[in-house]
């Protein structure tokens, strides 16, 4: 049983457990350890992780989610890397809290414009990301690969 779930900033030490969803989750195109545990420790990303505390698991929390942010500090952007929720623990609004999360990190940074790529062909995230004030700007053909899905681009924000 969970008792709750806690976010917090994400070390290079929770790189292992992030790569327990990421691999499954993204498959063929899921990054690689060295990939993530870089953006993980580069001090203009900003990483967190979703932990779920239960008394089955003896006290110890359970990596469930992650999210990461790139926006160096004073440059008016901001990227979303990277999004990701345990397929088992989906459709409990946890996506929303890590988006949520980046987004106050985002404007913490100053960042007036945040940009995100999502699979056309996933219309959870899109309706997700829209919601939070995204719009759809652009349209990548074939670019996530193998299987040539099309990538839709999303910006939330004010042109500079």
């Amino acid at each position: 049983m969970i008792n709750s779930i806690v976010l917090r900033q994400a070390g290079i030490e929770d790189v292992p457990a992030i790569m327990e969803i990421e691999t499954p989750v993204f498959g063929g195109e899921a990054w690689s350890v060295e990939a993530m545990a870089r953006d993980v420790a580069d001090h203009n990303c900003f990483y967190l992780i979703a932990e779920a505390h239960t008394d089955a698991l003896g006290g110890d929390p359970l990596v469930v989610g992650y999210a990461g942010l790139l926006a160096p500090k004073g440059s008016g952007d901001g990227d979303i890397q990277t999004i990701a929720v345990h397929p088992d623990f989906r459709s409990h609004g946890l996506g929303r809290r890590l988006m949520e999360a980046l987004l106050e990190e985002a404007e913490a940074r100053h960042a007036r414009r945040i940009f995100l790529e999502v699979r056309a062909d996933n219309p959870h995230a899109i309706a997700l990301y829209s919601s939070l004030g995204f719009e759809e700007i652009a349209v990548r053909p074939g670019y996530y690969q193998p299987e040539g899905v099309d990538a839709v681009i999303m910006k939330k924000g004010a042109d500079l």
